[in-house]
Parts: C-alpha cells; structure tokens; sequence
C-alpha cells in the first residue's frame, strides 16, 4: 500500500494545535461567546487610519506582498534607531520562531524553556527533533536563573524567555535581562519574546544592541496594534542572524495586505497610546472584579490579567467551563502550579459587563461543588 513517507519526526508526533481557537469551541456549544476574553487579542481593534489602508490596499490583493517587506523594514528600522539590516519582517511572532527552529535546531539538539511558558515555542521546536528542557517557574514569575543553569547543563542551543511573561503576565525588569543575556553560556541564543512590550512599564525592555549576537528579539502587530488577525511580526537582531532567515523563510508568506496595514499602524503612534491607555483602564476593571468575588488578580504588564483562583488546576478549570458555557471566552495556564488561575484578556465595557455578571453565578456553583 503506497502512501506518504512521513520523516520520522512526524510519524512520533501527535497532531495537535497549541491552542483551541475560540471558534471550535463556539461550534462545539452551537453559540458565539458573548465575551471574547481569552485569545489576548486586542478587542480595541486597529486605529480608523489603518482601516482605512486595509481598505484601500484590498483592490491589490492580486499581487504578492513585496518579500523583503522593504518599506516596512526600514519604518520600523527609523522607529527603533537601527538598520533594517537589523530587521526580519513576517508571518507574526509565531512564523518567525518556527523559522528560527529551522534554523537552529536539528534532531536531538537540547532547548531550555520554562514549564507553562509559551506552547507554540514548544510546537516549533518539537517538529523541528529538538529536545525540550523545561525549568519551574519562580513564583509566578520566569526564572532567568534557572534557564540560565539548565543551559549550561545541556549545552542548549537555544534559550526561550517572554518578558513580559505569558501566561502568567509577570515581567522582569531591563536590568534583569540584560544581565541575563551577559550570562548566556558560549554558544546559546536567548530569543527574548516581547510580544507585549508595547505595555509593559518603562524599563521593562533592555536597550537594543543589534551587535550583540546572543540574542533575538521579537515584536508583534498582534497585541496592542489590534492586528491579530493579519499576522505581522518582526525580530531584531545581528545582520548576520536576520540574513540566514532568507535561507529558509517563505519569502511571500508575508502578504501585502498585512504590510500596509503594519505600516500604518506604526506611524499611528498616538492611537497606540490611546489603545495602552485603555488596556490599563480594562485591567484595573478585571482586577477589581476579581476581588469582589474572593479571587486574587496578578501583577500584569500585558493586555490580560492572571486571576488566582485559590485552588488548584481541577477548580480553575471548572470556574473557565462554567464562563464558557454562560458565553465568557477566558483561558488558563497549562501546568501547576499557574493552573491556579484562569487568564482574562482585556476587553469592551460590554465584555467586562458580561464578565461580572457570569462570574459569582459560576463562583457559587463551583465552589457548591467543590
């Protein structure tokens, strides 16, 4: 009998996504959610000016997007002070780490992360042969100090920290980071996701230094830019790094819709602020429901907030089923002892409205349960 020949990688792989879109899940309850609360997207949305773009730029989608994203590149090369030399444009965050596992990482290679971190790293490195090396979290919080030792340990190729963190919303200062990255062993590569950079605190992120070749950083149009579903992210790094990306990248994977919109989004600084803004406002409301109904929200530098539930994995999951089921769209962490908490992105006046009133309902019967 002929068929395909799998590699022997994906023959042992599971088929699997890293995350349940809340789309199955409204399928499955034959209902849309009333509250999208869990995919950390930006329910903001883009500013009217890139909407506008979007528009504009729809009667072109017959041609590819330019492969070097060349305009984009350098705007964004101006905005952070850099060469676009420095700078490889893509298919967001997510596209760009799996072409960072192909390029560093074979059959066996040992990758060091942090347990409950990021799935999708995991995802990416899994299909590429690497060997996963996970360390506990410290509190609620990644462990540079961990990571640091378990590479040394292993002799890790690669090296996986999100600051701000992930799901857990905690972050690090620049100073801790960096001195991280002074620490990294020979041979390591640190890739330092800074997804929500754009609302962390000032002195979160550490200067960029495009000479120091330990480390790659990663930025994202997905989060407070409001444009998740048009997939635009970008890494800074050492030239050298970011030119062995077009020996393996889809060089038009990257579609011209989505460079425009990233573009326009860019020069519009001002609704950017405007979104931080109001993030800091939905988080302040989460938190403050949170407490009214006995939980615990968590420090948070991102668009979402960590919500301890104050039991264990079994009782946060059973408080998500039931938002679910009463149409509030929330997550939680994957592994003890995060799973703690359930994770609830920012959102609308009318979501957080639905939120607070789904929430004691569920909490009493849990907890009845319980």
């Amino acid at each position: 009998m002929t068929g395909p020949r799998y590699t022997g990688i994906v023959r042992n792989l599971p088929a699997t996504v890293p995350f349940v879109g809340p789309e199955t899940h409204e399928r499955a309850r034959g209902a849309a959610f009333k509250a999208r609360l869990g995919a950390n997207e930006s329910v903001f949305g883009p500013s009217p000016r890139v909407q506008q773009a979007i528009a504009e730029t729809a009667g072109q989608v017959w041609m590819y997007g330019d492969p070097e994203a060349h305009d984009l590149r350098r705007a964004l090369a101006d905005h952070h002070g850099v060469a676009p030399e420095n700078i490889i444009a893509g298919e967001g965050i997510d596209g760009l780490l799996g072409y960072l596992a192909h390029l560093l990482i074979g059959p066996g290679d040992p990758v060091v992360t942090s347990s409950g971190a990021y799935p999708t790293f995991n995802y990416h490195i899994a299909g590429a042969g690497g060997v996963l090396h996970r360390v506990p979290y410290d509190g609620d919080h990644e462990s540079p100090t961990a990571l640091l030792g378990r590479a040394r340990e292993t002799g890790a190729k690669l090296i996986y920290l999100a600051n701000p963190d992930n799901p857990m919303g905690s972050w690090h200062t620049a100073g801790t980071v960096q001195a991280m990255i002074d620490q990294l062993p020979q041979g390591s590569l640190l890739a330092l996701d800074e997804a929500y950079g754009d609302t962390a605190p000032q002195g979160t992120l550490p200067p960029l230094d495009m000479e120091d070749r330990r480390v790659i950083r990663f930025r994202t149009f997905s989060k407070a830019y409001g444009l998740a579903g048009i997939r635009a992210g970008y890494a800074l790094a050492h030239a050298d790094l970011i030119q062995a990306f077009n020996k393996i990248r889809n060089h038009f994977g990257f579609g011209r819709v989505a460079q425009v919109a990233a573009l326009t989004a860019l020069k519009d600084q001002a609704w950017l602020a405007a979104t931080v803004s109001r993030i800091r406002q939905a988080r302040e409301a989460i938190a403050d429901i949170a407490r009214q109904n006995g939980l615990t929200p968590l420090p948070s530098a991102t668009n979402f907030l960590a919500i301890d539930c104050g039991r264990d994995g079994t009782f946060a999951g059973a408080v998500l089923e039931g938002l679910a089921t009463r149409g509030v769209f929330v997550r939680m962490p994957f592994a003890p002892p995060q799973d703690r908490c359930i994770r609830i992105s920012c959102g609308t006046d009318r979501d957080l409205s639905a939120l607070e009133n789904a929430l004691p309902r569920v909490l009493k019967h849990v907890r009845a349960q319980a």
